[in-house]
């Protein structure tokens, strides 16, 4: 697996980003992934942690004192432990927000305050500061201050609503989209605010919620209620508008998903399958294959029986129907597209060595993001970057005895 990854490092071009120093402040996924993503761009990202560290140090599979949840998504970026509680450690934090252009929190009030990263008090320090602040619900309102992760947006958007089968009970969706879009927005509003910042040298504050992310992805839903009164149903794996939708059984007791969204589809996938599904009066049109779904899946899924999981792919592929593999984890790390895409990046961790983690995700193709920088060591990059801001290494060395920044153990 690890040969046939793209490989990170140095050599890696420094992308568009270059110059642009981001403190990332936040704990967890969404705040922690957006400055990820800046440091994909090449955004020089200082992962400003307590003792303690960020919480994902301590959740999920563990290696050598490394956990996943950590390792997957802080890649691009070097780590610097400083008690915030202290005098000693306020003073450096000042003076790495006066190099600093971007800073990414999540960290509620009254916290936020005490450890000096509201937007008024890190503006003191950096005038054109760009601020991002990422909460559950938003920063004022009725449901602001409450603690918030993906789940409670799941239930408070609706999607808990919507995911499942129609006559089973809600079932969350386990991979983190509420935290990953929140992080895209957060992204997306960083670079927006450095370009009007380009342009008239003024910073300013950028708000981001879990909510109003998925809410902002609930857009046809609420739009159906909103203009025809609709509320949508639960369909599990078929759509409400046509059919087949779904999930069908291979001979090797796999599962290949086909969705026909129009005519030309269902009729390919007929055709592919050497049935005349297309002109019988059961499902010659949209409206009466809905009408009669439970009888369609069980033809198609008798049919798809016949096939292994490979063959059936291959012969719906070839006759341009739409059709995808249910894989598991380990073959999405094998997907020769995935590898092609270079989504899978080889680096050199501190402590584990040769490293795989996920690659860039926004190719550009002039000045291309990469990953420079394997996830850091909790602390490893402290005394560096002290270093940096100016401080003598007898300043360092008392600041490391007295616990004012934290070293790796």
């Amino acid at each position: 697996m690890a040969d046939s990854s793209a490989t990170g490092g140095a050599s890696a071009p420094p992308g568009p980003l270059a110059g642009i120093r981001v403190l990332d402040m936040a704990t967890m996924l969404a705040g922690p992934y957006a400055a990820t993503l800046l440091g994909d761009l090449g955004a020089d990202v200082i992962k400003v942690e307590s003792h303690f560290g960020d919480d994902s140090r301590h959740l999920g599979p563990e290696r050598d004192g490394e956990r996943s949840p950590f390792i997957s998504i802080n890649r691009n970026k070097r780590s610097l432990v400083l008690d915030l509680r202290q005098d000693d450690a306020r003073e450096i934090f000042a003076r790495l927000l006066g190099t600093t252009d971007v800073v990414i929190t999540n960290v509620r009030e009254p916290a936020l305050s005490k450890l000096g990263q509201s937007y008024d008090q890190v503006r003191e320090h950096k005038p054109d500061i760009i601020w991002a602040g990422v909460t559950a619900f938003g920063p004022d309102g009725p449901y602001a201050g409450r603690p918030g992760i993906d789940f409670l947006a799941q239930g408070y958007a609706g999607l808990l609503s919507l995911n499942g089968r129609p006559d089973d009970s809600p079932v969350r969706v386990t991979v983190p989209l509420i935290d990953t879009m929140t992080s895209e927005l957060v992204t997306a509003g960083v670079l927006t605010a450095l370009f009007v910042r380009e342009r008239t040298g003024e910073g300013q504050r950028i708000d981001v919620s879990l909510l109003d992310a998925l809410t902002h992805a609930q857009c046809s839903g609420l739009g159906a209620w909103h203009m025809a009164g609709e509320v949508t149903p639960r369909t599990g794996n078929r759509s409400q508008y046509f059919a087949p939708s779904g999930v069908y059984p291979t001979r090797d007791d796999k599962s290949v998903v086909i969705t026909c969204p129009s005519e030309k589809f269902f009729r390919h996938l007929s055709q592919a399958l050497g049935a005349d599904w297309a002109d019988d009066d059961r499902f010659k049109t949209i409206d009466v294959r809905l009408a009669n779904e439970d009888e369609l899946d069980r033809v198609v899924s008798e049919r798809c029986r016949e096939f292994t999981r490979a063959e059936l792919v291959e012969r719906l592929i070839a006759a341009d129907v739409l059709t995808a593999p249910i894989n598991e984890i380990t073959e999405v790390a094998a997907d020769p597209q995935v590898l092609h895409n270079e989504m899978i990046v080889a680096t050199e961790h501190a402590r584990l060595g040769q490293l795989n983690v996920t690659g860039v995700p926004i190719k550009l193709r002039g000045t291309p993001g990469s990953v420079r920088l394997a996830p850091p060591v909790h602390g490893q990059h402290s005394e560096e970057l002290l270093s940096e801001l100016g401080y003598e290494a007898a300043d360092i060395a008392g600041f490391a005895e007295a616990r004012v920044i934290g070293t790796p153990k």
